[in-house]
């Protein structure tokens, strides 16, 4: 199996045995071969890593990690057997960005996403994995997110996001505070068919300001350890600041600075990516930073910029192939897409209280349309949660034939389309009425306009979402044309 000190990747022998060099701050990791399981501690957090600090960090306001003292003789990695790791058949979790600020929020994220997971059972072997912003800046929570962690039901792996620095450190200590809680700030592991890398996509020093980035180190540690992945096994990137970011496209710290070099090192394997960060659809436990109103399991809706509801992605690995869905916090999996109507009169209402900041009055009738709408272009909208390309939308009003709906965003290289007629209707009203960031673009929304003759009366259209490996998804919307 492969053991790292963070840039060079050896192989043990037949007895386990390894030989590393390390320097007076290093992070020694294994990767947990498929087949085999790291141990996990009290709170559910695998033990796959030793830092080797020997003086400790400095003096940081969130006390980092204490002295290691010398190096011992041996490190080593204690794994059990484990067919749970070795079948094919794999559900990971991936939930991004749990940033809690306060304990209250802790107390939101108990109730809400771990609540769910720790409801399911269908994950042990992957366990879950979070992409970053574990807390929001106030790492002293991190004691609370452990307890959290232990309503889980699989193996926790963390990964550090911007909200997780020691903004009085260096760069070389930026995450020491969370290396105290979670070990190795980047590493791998197999489950299955897939081999998970795990980046720290953060670069920081104190005075400065963030940025998405690798380091020489750990892309000279990420060519060895993919030359080390058999070619038929799926690589699964997850990074906080993702590789490419479509929210953020025209802010370059909002993206992985060595992207590139990152494609080429991943070149004849079968490749996925994840990110957090910018809260869109791969799963916000914090959804959009815990706004809104709350629900009725006192939740907040927190409806994401993106129109989607917080929630958790679970990756599907199977022997034929691999897929991923989508579960809205407090909801069950039948839960995909908002569904709702883009009128003129939706439009006006928009810009009469884009800067409302949670104070607008409610859009009277929403699902009323007039003729005067429809001859002024009215659409049905689906903002499918885990839409992605290869993803498609059909609509079918009145019982008539299902007609294909159209990506208001084709994520073919144009810029980003921003405003009302972008818009999710659905999540802005929530978003204008109660509070939060504004859904007004969106990579995953279609829609189709209603005939401008379409009888005036009651209608109602049945709305079917397919994703790229044929698993569909069905709402009904009941709308009312006037005269």
């Amino acid at each position: 199996m492969s053991v790292s000190n963070g840039r060079e990747v050896v192989t043990t022998d037949a007895k386990g045995r390894y030989e590393l060099s390390v320097d007076e701050n290093t992070n020694v990791f294994v990767t947990q071969p498929a087949g085999y399981q790291v141990p996990v501690d009290e709170d559910n957090i695998a033990q796959f890593s030793y830092v080797h600090l020997p003086t400790g960090s400095p003096d940081l306001k969130y006390g980092g990690i204490e002295p290691t003292g010398e190096l011992p003789d041996a490190v080593n990695f204690p794994m059990a057997r484990s067919q749970q790791t070795k079948v094919p058949q794999q559900n990971c979790i991936i939930g991004g960005d749990v940033q809690t600020y306060t304990r209250q929020e802790v107390e939101y994220a108990r109730t809400g996403a771990f609540t769910d997971l720790a409801q399911r059972d269908d994950y042990a072997g992957c366990g879950a994995l979070f992409l970053g912003d574990i807390v929001g800046d106030d790492l002293s929570l991190y004691d609370q997110t452990r307890g959290l962690t232990s309503m889980v039901n699989g193996p926790v792996r963390m990964l550090p996001g911007n909200h997780d620095l020691d903004y009085d450190a260096s760069s070389e200590h930026r995450f020491d505070t969370y290396r105290s809680q979670f070990g190795a700030d980047y590493y791998s592991y197999d489950v299955g068919n897939m081999h998970v890398v795990a980046l720290d996509s953060v670069q920081y020093a104190a005075g400065a300001d963030y940025y998405g980035g690798l380091g020489e180190d750990q892309l000279e540690w990420l060519r060895q350890d993919i030359a080390t992945v058999p070619k038929q096994k799926t690589v699964v990137l997850a990074a906080h600041i993702p590789l490419v970011d479509y929210v953020d496209q025209a802010e370059s710290t909002h993206q992985v600075q060595e992207t590139k070099e990152v494609h080429e090192i991943v070149a004849g394997h079968e490749a996925i990516a994840l990110g957090g960060h910018s809260h869109i659809t791969a799963g916000a436990i914090s959804g959009d930073w815990y706004s809104g109103r709350l629900g009725e399991a006192g939740v907040p809706t927190a409806l994401q910029r993106d129109g989607a509801r917080p929630g958790v992605l679970t990756l599907q690995s199977r022997p034929d192939g691999r897929s991923e869905r989508f579960t809205v916090t407090g909801g069950d999996e039948s839960t995909q897409m908002n569904v709702g109507v883009n009128t003129p009169r939706y439009r006006e209402w928009f810009e009469a209280h884009r800067e409302a900041d949670g104070g607008a009055p409610e859009l009277a009738e929403p699902n009323r349309v007039s003729s005067e709408d429809l001859a002024e272009g009215t659409y049905l909208t689906a903002n499918v949660f885990a839409g992605s390309t290869g993803s498609g939308v059909t609509i079918a009003v009145d019982g008539g034939e299902a007609k294909e709906a159209t990506r208001t965003q084709p994520m073919t290289g144009e810029a980003r389309r921003v405003g009302a007629l972008w818009s999710d209707p659905v999540a802005v009203q929530e978003q204008l009425v109660h509070g939060g960031s504004v859904a007004d673009s969106s990579m995953h929304l279609w829609r189709l306009q209603l005939p401008t003759d379409l009888a005036a009366g009651e209608h109602t259209a049945e709305v079917t979402s397919t994703d790229r490996y044929g698993n569909t998804s069905t709402e009904t919307i009941d709308f009312t044309v006037t005269d």
